[in-house]
This record gives C-alpha cells, sequence and structure tokens, in this order.
C-alpha cells in the first residue's frame, strides 16, 4: 500500500504550524488531513515553554468515500444502496484509469506537470510563467522533466540554499506521479536559478581540486543537498589527481575532495 505523502511542522500555535504548512506544500486546508503529535506546554511566565508539533497528510481522492460498516443488518434498500455505490466507485475507477492512461503519454505528463505547477503557485499567491520540457536522460538513464518557473518577486520560492525550492519540487513530483501513478523526476528551476548553481558548483570544485593538489591536503566543502553534492561528484569523477566522498549526515552531509595518493 502506497503510503500519502506527510509532512511535520513545529510552531508556537497549531494555527500558526498549519499556515506554515500550507504555505510550504501549496494546497488549500481542505486538501490535507491534520493530527496533533504534541500539544506543547505554554511554559512559567511565557518562558520554557514547548511548541507544538502537527502532521498534514495530503488527502487522496478516495478520502471521501465512507465504507459502511461490516456489520450492518441485511435490508434490501441497504443492499441497492451498496450496490449503486459499488457501481458508482467502478465507473469512477474506469474513468480515473482512462484519464490515466491519457496523462501517462509523455505529452501528457508534461501538460500535467505544468497544470500542477500552475496549481501551486497559485495557491502560494505566486503568478509566473511556466513551460516544462524533457531533458537527455541522465548517465544513470533516468528520464528527468525540467521546469522553468518565471515572473517577478520569486525569491521566496527559492528559500535559504534552496531549501524552498526543493521542497517544493519534491511536492510537485509526488502529486504528478500519484496522477500517472509513477515517479516522474523533476527538476524545478526558478529564473535560470539552478542553472547558475551549478555553474558555481562545478567552478567551486575544480578551484579547490587546484588547492588540494597544492597542498596534499583534504578540502571539506559546505553542507549541500544531495542533488548539489552529486554535481560535484560528477564534475571531479574523472579527475586524475583528485576523489571525492560524502561525509556526515543530513542535513548536514558535505563532499571532501581528497587527494589520490593519501
Amino acid at each position: 500500500m502506497n503510503e500519502k505523502p506527510t509532512l511535520e511542522i513545529i510552531a508556537p500555535t497549531v494555527e500558526e504550524a498549519l499556515t506554515q504548512g500550507l504555505a510550504q506544500l501549496g494546497l488549500p486546508a481542505e486538501a490535507v488531513s491534520l493530527e496533533v503529535l504534541d500539544a506543547g506546554t505554554k511554559g512559567l511566565f511565557g518562558l520554557g515553554g514547548r511548541q507544538v508539533r502537527v502532521r498534514l497528510t495530503i488527502k487522496s481522492d478516495d478520502d471521501d468515500e465512507i465504507a459502511a460498516p461490516a456489520s450492518a443488518p441485511y435490508s434490501k434498500a441497504a443492499t441497492e444502496k451498496s450496490s449503486k455505490i459499488q457501481k458508482k466507485k467502478k465507473s469512477k475507477q474506469k474513468a480515473k484509469g482512462s484519464a490515466t492512461k491519457e496523462k501517462g503519454t509523455p505529452a501528457g505528463i508534461l501538460n500535467l506537470v505544468e497544470e500542477t505547477v500552475s496549481k501551486l503557485l497559485f495557491h502560494m499567491n505566486m503568478q509566473a510563467q511556466i513551460s516544462a520540457e524533457y531533458a537527455e536522460s541522465d548517465r544513470e538513464g533516468r528520464k528527468t522533466i525540467h521546469v522553468d518557473i518565471r515572473g517577478e518577486d520569486l525569491s521566496g520560492l527559492i528559500g535559504r540554499r534552496s531549501e524552498t525550492l526543493n521542497a517544493f519540487q519534491y511536492i510537485a513530483s509526488l502529486m504528478v506521479g500519484k496522477e500517472v501513478e509513477q515517479w516522474v523526476h523533476l527538476v524545478v528551476d526558478v529564473e535560470g536559478h539552478r542553472s547558475r548553481r551549478e555553474d558555481q558548483l562545478r567552478r567551486m570544485a575544480n578551484r579547490l581540486s587546484e588547492q588540494v593538489i597544492k597542498t596534499g591536503r583534504r578540502q571539506v566543502l559546505e553542507p549541500m543537498s544531495a542533488g548539489e553534492r552529486r554535481i560535484i561528484h560528477i564534475e571531479l569523477q574523472e579527475h586524475p589527481a583528485v576523489i571525492t566522498e560524502s561525509i556526515g549526515a543530513d542535513p548536514y552531509r558535505k563532499v571532501s575532495i581528497i587527494p589520490k595518493d593519501s
């Protein structure tokens, strides 16, 4: 059984946690269910209190289905009602299967990606132009869809160290994948931010590798996301004098550049 995507938020109040969670997911309140994991404490004179912790779960399309109790007494009316519900459910599943098949085509997936990203931005009160296209398969044979977002005042979509953009990208991938019933790998870029960041990382990798060769000592980079670490590894994987490895634990995992002779 596929688990529903969830997000845990810590905030001073349940209301603030819900607001923050919905903003991160880019969804309206009716699209998620709320579970309070820790009600928190106020502390003495407002000091030393513990914040609340909640879990938001994105609802599936079947969450509005109400199943009849197994112990319900037998009756003709109940049987007819059950039959109608089953027919309606089968009809809905058939229509959904047909729509999924349509959306599962390459062109259909691109349209779905653009619609999904547009919907998320709308709920975040952002206006932008969205375009999606297939990129060339990477060295591992994975097919990626690049999503380009352009508009005004989109810095809030990027966030510190691209954390907001990475979360947005992950949620969009989940939503599209749920519709077409397969994982869809998205790379979401805002005004060329990822392209500029990738160029910056490549230059930094080569600059630091030269320092490693000169000094004979390893260089440890700042904490990075898995995607950014991968850029460093790929850039230096054919280097004749250095090797790379990831060290530490997320979210502080880093890349270390090491002399091959060490």
